[in-house]
């Protein structure tokens, strides 16, 4: 599983995409978003054994604050709660970039989010 902690003072939005053979768009990645994380809390974000997936995640998050937690690998991500393949978008998405996560072989990984 993938547990993601708020450690940062306001509320935050959180998206991952990871491995995902066949999806229905033809590539080999899904993308999935946007759990709500006050600070102090966590989630799961992703259920199943990470063992049985490719060792790369990618995540980005956003506070209300206006901090973000981006990197270089962009996709398109909608307004709202989403659940799709990697190259899938709609009249309502904006790019954004997320960060690269090894998690390097581990079943279950943490991830604690702060400024």
């Amino acid at each position: 599983m993938l547990k993601i902690v708020n450690n940062h003072p306001k509320t935050i939005s959180v998206a991952i995409w990871y491995y995902s053979p066949n999806c229905p768009d033809g590539g080999n990645w899904a993308k999935k978003g946007w759990w709500q994380i006050t600070p102090g809390l966590s989630k799961i974000v992703y259920g199943g054994s990470l063992k049985s997936l490719n060792r790369y995640f990618c995540y980005y998050a956003k506070a209300t604050d206006g901090f973000q937690w981006s990197g270089p690998y962009t996709t398109l991500v909608p307004p709202q709660a989403f659940d799709w393949c990697l190259n899938t978008g709609n009249t309502q998405s904006t790019t954004a970039g997320f960060r690269l996560l090894d998690i390097n072989g581990y079943d279950n990984f943490t991830l604690t989010l702060h400024a």
